[in-house]
Formats: structure tokens, C-alpha cells, sequence
């Protein structure tokens, strides 16, 4: 029983070995892989995020317009930024005379 299975594992190998032998002679004569599926990911990716934060700051406006009818509303504090938020009165201060 061992030789058997010795010889079926030595026939697997020798004819993967043929194979990768074949493979590698022809591999320099391929096509190259296309980006194209990549850069679509990446596009759909992106408008996807667009989209998400318009409806987010939409369901945000009508929110608080439900509970404050009339009134302005307040700049929506970014979700996903952990970073200094500095807010002025509902406005984001304009940079100062001499730094423009």
C-alpha cells in the first residue's frame, strides 16, 4: 500500500512539474493583466463615498430643520475625522488678514 501512494504522489509531482515547465515557456508570451476591473473598483469606490455623504448631510439638514424650523443650519461635524474641528459661532473661522 505505501508504494502505491508513493508512486501516485511521485506521478502528481513529475506531472505538476511538466506543468509549470509548460506554463513558464509560454508565460512571456501573454497578454498583460488589465487594470480595468481595478480603476472601475476604485471608481464605484469613490462615487459610492460621494453619494453616502450627500444623503448623510441631507438626513442631517432635515433632522434638525424637523427640530428647528426656520433656522439655519450648523455645519455637520465630520463623522470619520478625529482631527482639531474648530467652529466659530456655526461657521468655520476664515484664516486671518495677514496669512492670505
Amino acid at each position: 500500500m505505501s508504494s502505491y501512494l508513493w508512486r501516485k504522489y511521485a506521478d502528481y509531482v513529475y506531472s505538476k512539474w511538466e506543468k509549470t515547465i509548460l506554463w513558464d515557456m509560454i508565460d512571456p508570451y501573454r497578454r498583460p493583466k488589465s487594470f480595468t476591473p481595478l480603476v472601475t473598483i476604485y471608481i464605484f469606490a469613490f462615487y459610492t463615498g460621494i453619494i453616502g455623504s450627500a444623503i448623510t448631510e441631507q438626513l442631517y439638514k432635515e433632522k434638525y430643520w424637523e427640530d428647528h424650523p426656520g433656522q439655519t443650519v450648523p455645519l455637520m461635524k465630520p463623522k470619520f475625522y478625529g482631527g482639531p474641528w474648530k467652529i466659530m459661532r456655526g461657521e468655520v473661522p476664515s484664516p486671518a488678514p495677514n496669512q492670505q
